[in-house]
């Protein structure tokens, strides 16, 4: 399959025809081989073989859960004109309508399956001779890193969830923000709201859920037997993480959100943590796309500041 692909990317650029992955970032055209039908997402860039690595590994970490579909992922190979490419299972998809609340509900699923395994597995070791099962995951990160968009993330692993997103996930935009563009609010507004974050998690207790990580309305889809998500930049976090970007750009209806917190309700405080989940995706589209998203940003730290 590889020479395969490699002759017929080798004699044109891909022109997209199927989904895109993050946006404009890689293009992507299905493709009939001798082991049947894949869909093949390129990049030429530098950083793409970082990039397919971590969507390859969020993927089978995804079809590892048997939750909610996801493009079953072959292999990334490296060009030798630089860049690399991404095979994959072809999925012929459709926008997301008849199978909305089945999402919401396949997605609790992906969240709820690692605490339902460490609660299986408690309940397994009060039985005489009955071994572990996979390993539960007890800690926040991923095993690679992932991408959102172009930008890697960071994924190293933490045992405190407070402390991963504040350093992993906010301070880390924040430090791309003060060097692309040495943003004085932003530093200062983030000097008091890194204070305040821990008061948003009083008496909750954060079990590692594996997400999708870059959930918006782009990212989601329906073949004939049920839903499908692609796209993803997983790790192991706060299940309400997921939430955040999915509300920013539309896309989801009611019955999505109906069949999601029908497994997992909200929890007292949601609707402020769903704004410091949303401040981490304002601040990678200001560090993606530029200033047009210092407002969205700033505006949500300068709220969550007077909690």
């Amino acid at each position: 399959m590889e020479a395969q692909l490699k002759k017929e990317l080798g004699t044109s650029m891909l022109k997209s025809t199927g989904h895109s992955g993050g946006g404009c970032i890689s293009q992507g055209q299905s493709f009939d081989t001798d082991h049947g039908r894949v869909f093949v997402k390129i990049n030429h860039k530098s950083q793409a073989k970082r990039m397919f690595d971590g969507e390859l590994a969020s993927l089978e970490a995804i079809v590892m859960t048997d939750t909610v579909k996801v493009p079953k992922p072959v292999k990334v190979i490296e060009l030798d004109t630089g860049g690399a490419v991404f095979v994959m299972e072809h999925v012929d998809m459709r926008g997301l309508s008849r199978h909305s609340k089945q999402l919401g509900e396949r997605l609790a699923d992906l969240h709820l399956h690692n605490q339902r395994r460490r609660d299986r597995q408690n309940k397994e070791q009060q039985t005489v001779g009955k071994g572990p099962d996979v390993p539960v995951i007890d800690q926040f990160g991923f095993q690679v890193p992932t991408c959102c968009g172009y930008l890697p993330q960071e994924n190293e692993w933490q045992s405190d969830w407070v402390t991963f997103y504040s350093q992993h996930r906010l301070q880390h935009q924040l430090n791309m923000v003060e060097k692309s563009y040495g943003d004085r609010e932003a530093r200062e507004l983030w000097s008091q709201l890194q204070l305040k974050i821990p008061q948003l998690f009083t008496d909750m207790e954060v079990f590692p859920a594996l997400l999708h990580g870059d959930l918006w309305g782009g990212n989601v889809a329906e073949c004939p037997d049920g839903p499908v998500i692609f796209d993803p930049a997983s790790f192991y976090g706060h299940a309400e993480y997921e939430l955040g970007i999915a509300g920013m750009f539309g896309g989801f209806s009611d019955s999505f959100y109906s069949g999601y917190h029908n497994k997992i309700p909200k929890a007292p405080g949601f609707e402020k943590r769903n704004q410091l989940y949303q401040l981490f995706h304002y601040l990678n589209h200001w560090n993606h796309f530029g200033g047009g998203y210092r407002g969205s940003s700033l505006r949500i730290m300068k709220d969550l500041v007077k909690y």
